[in-house]
């Protein structure tokens, strides 16, 4: 037999072999890819949840060091070796730090939130179109459709001369927002991107948005200023007092939220402020001195006035003219 053959006889399983585990691998890293992009936006909240509490770290300790700053501020103040101007500006850097932490806190508080809102749409990614990518791209094409409606109808460009004037600031900011968005925009939405990537894009395309919003809003005012549109038509009493009372529901809410969230901290401080300005009530009395108090006091001994001294002179000496009479 020729040897050629041979081989092959001996080796031949080695063919179907290599191809299974090729195709096991492929569709290993097909569904592998499919579960990166649907857990891309719950992946993208930890990262930001992750970043949140390391500035609030750091914010903390910005705090404890204004606070020492300004002990020795007051310590140099009292030294006379610092003036009254040093340590007012160490207070108001201790209050800036202060609102740095508050606010980290606010952040970390969202970030959690944000979390627990993309663990729970994780069952709702399994349509490609729904995925976060896919959404992200979604909203940024919706923006450019409707920046070019102001590009291409030549009504629009009479009316609205400053959506397309790159002098203008917003318009400027929204040009350098849309090349930011653009250069981060991945070539599909079934590009396989890390979590820094998708916050990065993400980050970008709301801030195309909010510039398109911005830049939109001052072409419509000018536009209403200049006579070109019909003025904004005012709304409705029941829609303005509908909006009020939903903002304050949402305000309460939120302050009951935080109450909770900090209900043993504002108990504790009352109790402390409750010790503090609460009088101090006298120790009652025992039972022996309650028999003291009751008992009537002794009699208080005058003491004897002194004894006179004979060998003390008499003054003034008398007339002898009395001893006589008197004898």
């Amino acid at each position: 037999m020729d040897p050629l053959w041979a081989m092959i006889a001996e080796l031949w399983w080695i063919v179907p072999v290599t191809t299974g585990a090729g195709v096991i691998a492929m569709l290993g890293m097909r569904h592998q890819r499919t579960i990166d992009a649907r857990r891309l936006e719950y992946d993208a909240a930890r990262l930001e949840l992750h970043d949140a509490r390391a500035h609030a770290w750091s914010t903390r300790g910005a705090l404890k060091l204004a606070r020492a700053e300004l002990e020795h501020v007051q310590a140099e103040r009292a030294a006379a070796r610092a003036s009254g101007s040093d340590v007012a500006a160490a207070r108001r850097r201790l209050a800036v730090a202060q609102r740095e932490v508050r606010a980290a806190a606010t952040e970390v508080r969202m970030r959690r939130v944000r979390v627990s809102a993309a663990r729970a749409g994780l069952a709702a990614t399994t349509d490609p179109e729904h995925r976060p990518l896919a959404r992200v791209m979604a909203a940024h094409d919706d923006i450019t459709q409707r920046w070019l409606a102001y590009e291409t109808d030549p009504a629009r460009r009479i009316v609205f001369p400053g959506m397309s004037d790159g002098r203008v600031p917003a318009t400027a900011a929204y040009l350098t927002a849309r090349a930011e968005a653009q250069r981060l925009r991945p070539p599909s939405s079934q590009t396989r991107m890390t979590p820094v990537q998708y916050v990065a894009y993400r980050n970008a395309v709301d801030e195309l948005a909010r510039t398109f919003e911005a830049a939109e809003r001052l072409a419509w005012q000018e536009a209403r200023a200049a006579g070109m549109v019909a003025p904004e038509p005012r709304p409705e009493p029941a829609v303005v007092w509908a909006a009020a009372a939903q903002q304050f529901i949402d305000r309460s809410s939120a302050a009951i939220a935080w109450a909770s969230d900090n209900a043993p901290s504002i108990v504790a401080m009352a109790q402390r402020l409750n010790d503090m300005t609460a009088p101090r009530t006298a120790k009652a009395p025992s039972a022996a001195s309650s028999q003291r108090t009751d008992a009537p006091p002794p009699p208080q001994r005058t003491p004897p006035p002194p004894a006179r001294d004979s060998r003390q002179p008499v003054w003034p000496v008398p007339a002898r003219g009395s001893q006589r009479s008197a004898s």
